[in-house]
């Protein structure tokens, strides 16, 4: 009986992440300052939106959406930190496109394709995630995006007519 292994041991998990096909350091951080400038956005304008909501449950809607928004801030930034990363202090253009409109259907519209945009970002950049950490925290904001959504389009269809 032979007592040596039929092929020699696989180091896959220790290779770099690049090599082994995921995003470098470099890349994941930007990625994440792109997502942390979005959700400043988000959260600027929809604690300016919430002020002008008539609706109360709109203006409860878009208060938690609000709280949402700077909770995912926060945990971009502390993730950056994590990473050995400067987070961004920039908020993203969407806020001024969004201040811009004045009527507050249309900016809660506009506001839900900024969130339906931070989604299709999220899908794109976690498979390219191999910190276990961090894939749990952004497929968590992922999640609770996805969720913003479906309360924000039901709220628009409740208070349109």
């Amino acid at each position: 009986m032979n007592d040596e292994p039929a092929s020699p041991v696989c180091y896959a998990s220790q290779g770099d992440d690049i090599y082994m096909g995921y995003g470098g350091r470099d890349e994941i951080a930007a990625a994440l300052n792109v997502l942390l400038e979005a959700e400043r956005a988000g959260a600027r304008v929809t604690l300016e939106s919430a002020n002008d909501a008539r609706h109360p449950p709109t203006k409860h809607l878009i208060k938690a959406v609000y709280e949402d928004e700077a909770k995912w801030c926060g945990m971009l930034s502390a993730q950056i930190k994590r990473i050995g990363a400067i987070p961004s202090t920039h908020c993203g253009a969407f806020y001024d496109k969004a201040m811009a409109i004045a009527d507050s259907h249309e900016r809660l519209a506009f506001l839900n394709r900024g969130q339906a945009w931070v989604v299709r970002k999220l899908e794109e950049l976690l498979p390219r995630v191999r910190d276990d950490i961090l894939h749990a925290a952004l497929s968590e904001m992922r999640a609770s995006h996805v969720e913003n959504i479906q309360r924000t389009e039901e709220c628009i269809a409740e208070t349109k007519t």
